[in-house]
């Protein structure tokens, strides 16, 4: 379905693919300061492997889970779908963040700290993964993208 040139895509649609990015984005910044302090942490034998795991893996379904709280909506015309901000979300992170900074502060409570890390990042890399997993079911579904069939060819 192609759209008339004379109709423009409204700034709100244009916005969707913005926010998935700044999303990535975000994931990886954080992922990477917070992935330099764990290495530091795991190498000093202060955190360890299982532990990580521990803290990981179930923040990492429930971000899974969470992905499905975001509310999104197909727009046929333009082939696109758009996603609203989560104010859930938002303040669990921000909780959290704020939860390990005054815990890196404590002494002694690194692991904590740790602990922390380890849930924000299964929590944002579950809840993208779940998004960009939604995005591209409800794009397959309404015929805007065909499984299996690359762009890259020819």
């Amino acid at each position: 379905m192609n759209i008339p040139v004379t109709q423009k895509m409204p700034p709100i649609l244009r916005q969707s693919r913005a926010k998935l990015w700044i999303r990535t984005g975000i994931l990886a910044v954080f992922g990477t300061l917070f992935g330099l302090a764990l290495r530091r942490d795991l190498m000093s034998e202060r955190f360890h492997w299982p532990w990580v795991l521990l803290s990981f893996l179930p923040c990492l379904a429930i971000g899974f889970w969470m992905s499905q709280l975001v509310p999104m909506k197909v727009h046929k015309a333009f082939q696109c779908v758009t996603l609203s901000f989560d104010h859930i979300y938002f303040s669990l992170i921000l909780f959290l963040v704020a939860a390990k900074v005054i815990a890196t502060r404590i002494e002694g409570t690194t692991v904590l700290a740790d602990v922390i890390m380890c849930a924000i990042l299964g929590l944002m890399i579950g809840r993208l993964s779940g998004i960009c997993l939604r995005v591209r079911d409800l794009k397959v579904r309404n015929n805007f993208i065909i499984p299996g069939a690359d762009k890259r060819k020819g």
